[in-house]
């Protein structure tokens, strides 16, 4: 008898012995789920094409009632999107990469998580179709991600002196935040930031604020200038790691990536 069923996406897979995975899995009704995938490596039937990263399925899981301990058993799986085009993509597949690690170490296991469930989903899902630019799609799963974890810092005052960023008192362009208290500081504060900041522009903090409280169907209407994409990105992958206390390999990975698709673009317009 099946004891647990679910839909899934795949986060890691690491061989175990010769026949075997051991699975980690973001599910719908259970959170992160890890599950040993026994004979995965030969089983045509129940497996084959089937435990790539990043796919979404439907998982049915058997739990040990000898062993209290001993890791659920994956009994079948039911493929329903392989989200194949991320995988041909070495960018996606860097945006990709990154989301599924924040997910895997900042969660803990079988702790139910369902919006978190739905903004995966939703952003692997536009990364595969590209309906959404590849630096939006990333931009709004982080924001949202920072949201959905209870640490998203107010984006609208300064974390000091509470002024509101729009406010003639506040006249410069941009602001600081500051990464190490989760503020934002004007610059009448200034002397009062940590060492470790970043320069933001208060259009792209704006920009931020829509996609993250706006419904997310939407996000694909909003328009990021370059300057917001960089912004946003340096500004938020920055954050995230230093306050879940890991840097990622997957985020070298992406920047090495776009270190080198920018150099090749300039060397190509010259």
């Amino acid at each position: 008898m099946i004891d647990f069923s679910s839909d899934a996406v795949l986060l890691r897979r690491i061989e175990y012995g010769d026949y075997d995975y051991i699975i980690t899995f973001l599910s719908e009704k259970a959170g992160k789920i890890s599950v040993i995938a026994k004979n995965a490596k030969k089983s045509i039937r129940r497996f084959q094409g089937s435990l790539d990263l990043f796919s979404f399925m439907n998982v049915q899981v058997l739990f040990s009632k000898k062993k209290k301990h001993a890791l659920p058993i994956l009994f079948n799986v039911d493929l329903k999107d392989p989200f194949e085009k991320i995988r041909i993509d070495v960018e996606k597949t860097g945006y990709a990469s990154y989301w599924t690690e924040i997910i895997t170490f900042y969660l803990e296991e079988q702790k139910p998580q369902p919006a978190l469930f739905k903004l995966f989903l939703f952003s692997l899902d536009a990364l595969n179709t590209g309906f959404i630019s590849k630096q939006v799609i990333n931009l709004l799963f982080q924001i949202r991600f920072m949201s959905i974890s209870g640490f998203t810092p107010d984006l609208k005052k300064c974390g000091i002196c509470r002024t509101p960023i729009d406010e003639t008192e506040i006249s410069q362009k941009k602001v600081i935040f500051d990464i190490e208290n989760g503020r934002l500081v004007c610059n009448k504060c200034r002397k009062r930031a940590g060492i470790n900041y970043i320069n933001i522009s208060k259009g792209t903090l704006k920009q931020l604020a829509w996609i993250n409280e706006n419904e997310i169907s939407k996000a694909g209407r909003i328009r990021f200038s370059k300057l917001a994409i960089k912004e946003g990105e340096s500004f938020l992958q920055a954050f995230i790691p230093f306050h879940i206390g890991r840097e990622f390999k997957s985020l070298a990975f992406l920047k090495r990536i776009k270190r080198e698709d920018e150099f090749n673009k300039s060397a190509f317009e010259k």
